[in-house]
């Protein structure tokens, strides 16, 4: 459990955060939000200018008493995206690092290296050197060496962003294996969405310093609350009044609804439920409006398209599409979306 503040400058992370054991919570957010901040400060690197960061029953931090646990202390494994491990030094030489810093024997902690590496699927690779090692071995080494001090708390930060995009869906998988069978509370930070929802059974999102939106994977990608989040899991966010069948989202613009709602709502679709057309349309969509052509942008087999006017929206449509459409920086169009395409929830 931690509650600290930290002050860089103009910057103030003010976060609470709880994690329970056996769970993994991955911290997604953009650059700058402060979430390696945070694990430097579970981790012990750096101090909060006030607040309290407990593990179990332990206190790590405590700024009222004065009270800080060095890093070497805390029982905490830490993973950095570059992994930093000591090129002159063997594999098991590496891994038994932090077990020799707590000054354990050379031959026990080899011991329990050489285990560790087992662990993560690395036996036979201990006398080799980290230049040797291809990018998902070397994250399993790093992911070994803070698991061999048996920590009570694992942080990972960034741990896939030194892979190549071949490599990193099957380490992303391995990784997930193994904090699965990891008895203690896992910490990942992220900004990459996808990794975030396979590696956390539940997801915290810091924008600008504070918690923002919190819960399970699948209910944050189904309820954004934040543009960021929105963006994140392929939705448009718009936030309106409600009342019966219709949101007022301002600037003299409505959406229709599916179903009665009243009092302030998120209302949220999917790029592909948005219609684009060089005329009004003349179907049975009941939200239609009209925007100017600011962005196109591949997204996998399809092109997304911004739309910016009264709403402004982002749309997938074919390749063909943009041919026909003739879309382009520029061109007016109409966006419509039917009002069983739209989901809406609390705001």
């Amino acid at each position: 459990m931690a509650s600290v503040v930290v002050e860089r400058g103009d910057f103030v992370l003010d976060v609470t955060l709880a994690v329970g054991s056996g769970e993994v919570v991955a911290l997604l957010g953009p650059n700058g939000a402060g979430k390696s901040t945070l694990l430097a400060v579970l981790a012990g690197l750096d101090r909060p200018a006030s607040g309290r960061v407990e593990l179990g029953h332990v206190v790590l931090d405590d700024t009222t008493t004065g009270r800080h646990v060095a890093a070497r202390d805390r029982h905490v494994g830490l993973v950095v995206q570059d992994y930093l491990l000591f090129q002159q030094m063997s594999v098991l030489e590496n891994v038994a690092f932090g077990l020799r810093a707590r000054r354990v024997p050379r031959r026990l902690a080899r011991a329990e290296a050489s285990r560790a590496l087992g662990r993560v699927g690395l036996a036979g690779v201990e006398h080799r050197k980290p230049r040797e090692l291809s990018g998902g071995q070397a994250q399993r080494v790093a992911l070994a060496r803070a698991l061999a001090v048996k920590p009570r708390l694992l942080l990972l930060d960034e741990p896939l962003a030194a892979l190549d995009a071949g490599t990193r869906p099957a380490v992303r998988a391995e990784l997930r294996h193994h904090l699965a069978g990891y008895p203690g509370c896992a910490v990942v930070v992220t900004h990459d969405p996808l990794e975030a929802m396979v590696l956390g059974d539940r997801l915290v999102v810091v924008e600008h310093g504070r918690v923002v939106q919190a819960g399970a994977p699948s209910d944050v990608a189904r309820h954004p609350r934040t543009d960021y989040v929105a963006r994140l899991v392929g939705l448009n966010l718009l936030r309106g009044q409600a009342s019966g069948r219709s949101a007022d989202i301002g600037g003299g613009a409505t959406i229709a609804l599916a179903h009665e709602q009243d009092g302030p709502v998120h209302v949220a679709f999917s790029p592909a439920s948005v219609t684009l057309s060089p005329r009004r349309p003349q179907g049975s969509a009941r939200n239609v409006w009209t925007g100017i052509v600011r962005d196109l942008e591949r997204h996998g087999d399809l092109v997304r398209v911004t739309v910016d006017g009264a709403v402004s929206v982002l749309a997938d449509v074919t390749p063909l599409s943009v041919a026909d459409l003739g879309l382009a920086p520029g061109a007016q169009v109409w966006a419509s979306v039917k009002a069983s395409e739209i989901t809406t929830y609390p705001a």
